[in-house]
């Protein structure tokens, strides 16, 4: 009886401490989860709870907030199981957090069998938050169609949306529905009197600027009543920063200070990205004042913003500063420090940083991994960018397609194909940058086909084009010279709207231009919105190479009409044009525009101007700027040695040549070719023989264009037989160039039987060129055998060979005039030719006095 009275008594008290002990434990997870303690949380509960029946119910939904948290689907699936057995499983709040875990932890699959349960009871199946946890689902996991199906499920089933509802189908606007439909919502929102809740405007906003309607979204902030909420004026103000409406930005920021909001980080970090847009420095300072004055100094958001700012704003010192004097250097603080050095061209710099913080034990992020990746693409350093692949193949971080795009741009950019085609083949999944970075590695290393070939494979395989990509498409279109799939590829860049890019736009114009088709260029070059100085350039070089240089030269103050000034490529090429005319005032005038707008003297730029100078025979100027240039480049040496053979001061080309060699510049194939072209002209045939045969000495293999100018040399002083024996010895194969050279010696010295021989070596090359048959000719006709004259004119009206018309043009105030052999399409004709007749009459005066005169004095 003692005994049972023991057990009597020792029950109750049993009961009381497994209460205790449970409560103890329950408070204890609820506890730990509030302090996000979540994994902590999860062990207490598998350690310490015997019995799921010991857990409260009020306990399940934070160790459900916690399993979300760490994405765990394991403690997830136990948890699910524990509450089925307590009976709790049909509880809505409960259920709604299993179908919101198991959409974080990816198993859409359990939450949608889960929500198609608790659909089924009457009381879950009227709950609205359940409907949005599958909704969200739905949404985050790119199923939108499904999202559509749920709404309308919703209607059936009279569940009326709520504002967290139609913030997820705001959401999904950009992606899928359409500004139209978010018109839709926006409208539903007024007639249901949601326009009250913050939550629902500030996703109005962010739909509105997504959509690039700044004013729309303008609207719904100055309509809403409660202006005292944050969050809606950060969403306006960010709106303003993506439309590129900077001013509106900074003014909205200094009314919400005037209305003494309390500004949180997300407000500092949109407005310093504002005053980042408009290089507004002087503002940009002030809200660091503000930002040390609030206390959000060591803030992540506020300080990384402060970094990117001065960095964009070109103040690299005062971003280390911000940098070095923050207590809390957390990992996107050093992400936005090695960004910042990327973005200023510092790759070493940045490399740097990324070694000391791994030095300092803090682990990189994607971010982080990204950026060094950049900067070893930058520096060309295959080494450290492997290293880095190696570290990431350590962590789980080595699946992101964003890292491995990130790792394929690297190898690429560091001439490592063969590892960015291995990378590639072993990526599971592939986004548009990692298609975008394989296709541009292949034209980079003249893989034009490759190119072309995953081109075409992500059309087939669905993958959504960017401008990047039809631009280094139409890039591999005209390396393999392939001018149809060129014109296919220009047709789907206008179907896609990618015509209206700059960047795009300004391959196509090189496009039209490799293909000879100056006006298709300057249409692409009309589709484009937003026209850069690389657009304008593209055109510029466009008509320069299409030997339309007047129009070339019409484009520069076309260009500063618009707003756009000339960098040093656009002087480069316009005074390339100019070359071509040799209009020496339109060349002083381009030089007068690289003067006034201080363009920096770059070496492009003085050995553009050095060598249109010389063109135009201006040797004055063109000394100058030679001497003039700080470090001049063996581009500088060839031009003025070019310059003045051709010039006939031969003399003088051979004194810059010892003059190069002296400073330390080794020649090359082209300062040969001008000095042995200078020698040929000028009659030096030893001093020529003597460069020609030094050219291997210097370490330069002899071309043929060095070969057709010695036969040409030894032609000219009547050196035939040793020019034959010449081309007898030539390491390389005779062109045409070779015998048209010696055909034209042998004209000059009357040499039948090697001339005969020339002329046929020279056709049997071009059978269908005119100019063998020509040369021949002429020399039939100057050693006076008609007979075989009149049999090759024959010979050459059967073939339809015809001379081309000589060319020339000549520049008068300021304007150029071309002229071809034989053509009267001028304006000027009949002034030209009566200033002919005139000319004729004086001559022939001038003549005929000159014989009187000599009458006059004869002796007898």
């Amino acid at each position: 009886m003692r005994c049972n009275a023991f057990l009597i008594f020792r029950t109750p008290s049993i009961a009381r401490q497994v209460h205790f002990s449970s409560h103890h434990i329950n408070d204890k997870i609820k506890s730990l989860v509030q302090q996000g303690h979540y994994q902590e949380a999860l062990e207490s509960y598998s350690k310490e709870s015997n019995s799921p029946n010991n857990t409260s119910r009020f306990t399940f939904p934070s160790l459900i907030k916690a399993c979300t948290a760490v994405s765990n689907s394991h403690y997830g699936t136990s948890l699910h199981s524990a509450i089925i057995k307590t009976g709790l499983h049909f509880d809505p709040y409960i259920a709604t957090s299993l179908v919101r875990m198991y959409v974080k932890c990816g198993s859409l699959c359990n939450a949608v069998k889960l929500f198609d349960k608790m659909r089924q009871w009457e009381v879950s199946g009227q709950d609205v938050a359940l409907w949005n946890s599958i909704v969200d689902g739905y949404s985050k996991n790119g199923f939108f169609e499904e999202c559509l199906v749920q709404l309308r499920r919703m209607q059936v089933l009279n569940v009326e949306p709520d504002g967290y509802t139609l913030c997820i189908f705001l959401g999904i606007c950009d992606d899928f529905l359409g500004i139209s439909c978010g018109k839709e919502i926006h409208g539903y929102v007024l007639r249901n009197m949601f326009d009250g809740d913050p939550f629902l405007v500030t996703a109005m906003i962010d739909m509105y600027s997504n959509y690039a309607r700044p004013m729309d979204a303008w609207n719904v902030f100055r309509k809403f009543e409660s202006k005292s909420n944050i969050a809606v004026w950060n969403a306006m103000i960010n709106g303003f920063c993506e439309n590129g409406c900077w001013r509106n930005a900074l003014d909205l920021y200094t009314f919400a200070k005037i209305e003494g909001l309390e500004f949180s980080s997300t407000t500092f970090s949109s407005v310093l990205t504002a005053s980042s847009q408009g290089e507004a420095t002087d503002f940009g300072r002030q809200l660091h004042c503000d930002v040390v004055k609030t206390g959000f100094e060591n803030d992540p958001y506020a300080s990384s913003s402060l970094v990117t700012f001065y960095s964009k704003c070109g103040i690299l010192g005062d971003a280390v500063r911000v940098f070095s004097t923050s207590k809390d250097k957390h990992v996107g603080l050093w992400n936005s420090l090695i960004s910042a050095y990327v973005n200023c061209g510092c790759p070493n710099d940045a490399v740097n940083i990324y070694t000391q913080m791994i030095y300092r034990e803090i682990t990189p992020d994607s971010f982080t991994i990204s950026n060094a990746l950049t900067a070893c693409s930058m520096i060309g350093s295959s080494y450290l960018g492997t290293k880095i692949h190696g570290n990431m193949i350590k962590r789980p971080i080595k699946e992101s397609v964003a890292l491995q795009s990130a790792l394929l741009t690297m190898y690429s950019k560091v001439g490592s194909i063969k590892d960015a085609h291995k990378l590639f083949d072993e990526m599971k999944e592939k986004d548009v940058v990692a298609w975008g970075s394989m296709i541009s590695a292949n034209c980079k290393n003249r893989n034009f086909e490759e190119a072309l070939y995953l081109f075409k494979k992500t059309e087939s395989d669905c993958v959504k084009s960017d401008s990047n990509i039809i631009a280094s498409a139409i890039i591999a279109c005209v390396g393999n010279g392939d001018e149809k799939l060129g014109l296919c590829i220009h047709a789907l860049a206008i179907k896609r709207g990618f015509d209206f890019d700059p960047f795009t736009g300004s391959t196509l114009i090189e496009f039209y231009s490799k293909t000879g088709q100056p006006d298709m260029g300057k249409k692409a070059f009309s589709s484009v919105l937003q026209k850069n100085n690389v657009v304008w350039n593209s055109l510029i070089s466009c008509y320069s190479q299409n030997a339309l240089p007047n129009l070339s030269i019409a484009l520069l103050p076309q260009m500063m009409q618009n707003g756009i000034y000339p960098d040093s490529v656009s002087i480069t090429t316009a005074l390339s044009a100019v070359s071509q005319m040799t209009a020496l005032s339109i060349g002083k005038t381009v030089h007068g525009y690289s003067i006034r707008f201080l363009l920096p003297k770059e070496n492009q730029v003085e050995n553009a101007l050095l060598d249109m100078y010389i063109k135009c025979g201006s040797f004055t100027y063109a000394q100058r700027i030679f001497r003039n240039i700080p470090e001049r480049d063996l581009v500088a040496w060839n031009s003025i040695i070019a310059g003045y053979g051709s010039h006939g001061e031969c003399r003088k080309a051979i004194d810059f040549y010892h003059e190069m060699r002296n400073s330390g510049i080794s020649p090359d194939e082209i300062t040969f070719l001008s000095l042995i072209s200078s020698c040929n002209h000028s009659g030096f045939v030893q001093e020529g023989l003597n460069l020609f045969r030094s050219m291997r000495e210097n370490g330069v293999e002899p071309k043929i264009e060095h070969y057709v100018n010695i036969i040409d040399l030894l032609g000219r002083s009547g050196r035939l037989d040793e020019a034959c024996r010449f081309i007898e010895n030539m390491a390389i194969e005779p062109d045409r160039g070779v015998w048209l050279s010696l055909l034209s010696a042998c004209r000059v010295h009357r040499n039948i039987e090697l001339g005969e021989m020339a002329a046929h070596k020279l056709i049997n090359i071009e059978p269908e060129s005119g100019s063998g048959y020509i040369q021949l000719l002429n020399l039939y006709v100057e050693m006076g055998m008609k007979e075989k004259a009149a049999k090759l004119r024959g010979v050459m009206r059967e073939k339809g060979l015809t001379k081309v018309p000589g060319c020339s043009w000549i520049e008068v105030k300021n304007k150029v005039d071309v002229f071809y052999s034989g053509d009267s399409s001028s304006s000027s004709t009949v002034k030209i030719y009566e200033t002919l007749d005139i000319l004729k009459n004086i001559m022939k005066k001038k003549e005929c006095s000159f014989e009187e005169d000599e009458t006059m004095y004869e002796p007898g």
